[in-house]
């Protein structure tokens, strides 16, 4: 199993004392961030994409470049990519470039974004946002894995005898998870391919993600890619951490209390009996990861959101500490002793790769007993 940390990239006051990063001091952090996700232990470092203040991660190939030189084993991904409002050659090409860069250690979230506006930005409609979804992602799903491409839809130029480059690294494309909270179009979608399927459940009670992974399940089934227990499921989670219960409460109340997404709302603790956020100690952290499992099975990645809200960069890597030391060992041990021996492992290049060989082999021996016969 994956452990990993996640950023939306927001640029928020810190509500304690006042204090704003400038966008030069917030890239610089995430940098920092990441590479301690590294130092820790931790598996994956994902960054989301907006085209809107208060954030800043308007390119995040740019800044995951700089991190994977930076590195040597932590997975790149994104929380998420815009699959809508990009263009689908454009993803090709990027993504493929870093997965080279990064000598594979590469895949991406795909989703819709929370923000309305970015549509007619890039000079489309929301309304045609689950529309923009299906079809640019059929395109991007074939540009890797097919060397020459005629294409044509509703929302972009027909393309003619098209090749992506660079094509993806030893011929395996970057795993995509589809990410989404509240779309069962999206759950299908990722079914349909047998890519994974990304709840980033951190606004939702357990039950509306179990319906959600629910389905994902079933239809990945449906669709022949294997046993519901076996689709490839990750988890969003948010967590603050201290040793002391009552001193995490204490630090992060004003954080979750001026919050752009959720402050001046439900109370910090209504918040946390009704979502997965989680702030105390690190054992109430593993106790409440652990129960992820309960309503919705084995899975294969969990990302937790940790530098949101303001926090100062000391907080965060403090809570990276705490992750890599406390936490995540326990994690990994006790998910992988319940995990079922058929239940498959995150995917990576290597695997990937390995299972792409293994095919390969398989049809040259059919082939071969064809021809003997």
């Amino acid at each position: 199993m994956q452990f990993g940390i996640f950023t939306v990239s927001d640029i928020t006051t810190d509500p304690t004392n006042g204090s704003t990063p400038t966008e030069g001091e917030r890239i610089k952090a995430v940098v920092t961030i990441a590479k301690k996700a590294e130092e820790v232990g931790l598996d994956v470092f994902a960054l989301g994409e907006h085209h809107n203040p208060p954030f800043f991660s308007s390119s995040p190939t740019t800044t995951l470049a700089y991190i994977a030189a930076q590195t040597t084993t932590l997975r790149l991904s994104t929380a998420t990519t815009l699959i809508t409002t990009n263009d689908p050659v454009k993803i090709a090409e990027d993504y493929a470039m870093l997965q080279h860069l990064a000598d594979g250690r590469v895949d991406l979230m795909l989703g819709r974004g929370n923000t309305g506006p970015v549509y007619p930005w890039f000079g489309q409609d929301i309304r045609n946002g689950i529309a923009l979804a299906i079809e640019n992602y059929a395109l991007l799903h074939r540009l890797w894995r097919e060397d020459v491409v005629d294409w044509q839809g509703r929302f972009r130029t027909p393309l003619q005898g098209f090749t992506s480059t660079p094509r993806p690294l030893d011929g395996i494309p970057p795993f995509v998870w589809h990410g989404s909270i509240r779309s069962p179009e999206i759950a299908e979608q990722a079914a349909y391919y047998g890519d994974g399927f990304f709840a980033n459940h951190i606004f939702w009670p357990a039950e509306h993600t179990r319906r959600m992974v629910g389905l994902y399940r079933q239809r990945f089934e449906h669709y022949g890619h294997g046993s519901a227990d076996q689709a490839i499921v990750g988890l969003g989670g948010q967590v603050f951490m201290r040793r002391n219960s009552q001193d995490a409460v204490r630090e992060f109340r004003p954080y979750f209390d001026n919050a752009p997404v959720y402050g001046h709302g439900p109370s910090l603790e209504e918040f946390t009996s009704q979502t997965p956020l989680t702030v105390g100690s690190p054992q109430q952290v593993i106790d409440r990861t652990l129960g992820f499992r309960e309503y919705v099975g084995d899975y294969q990645r969990q990302l937790f959101l940790i530098d949101h809200a303001g926090l100062p960069l000391k907080a965060v890597l403090e809570q990276l500490d705490l992750l890599g030391e406390e936490v995540v060992p326990v994690l990994r041990k006790e998910f992988d002793a319940l995990r079922p021996a058929h239940v498959p492992e995150a995917p990576t290049h290597a695997s990937l790769k390995a299972a792409a060989e293994k095919k390969v082999a398989a049809e040259k021996k059919a082939a071969a007993g064809e021809d003997a016969r």
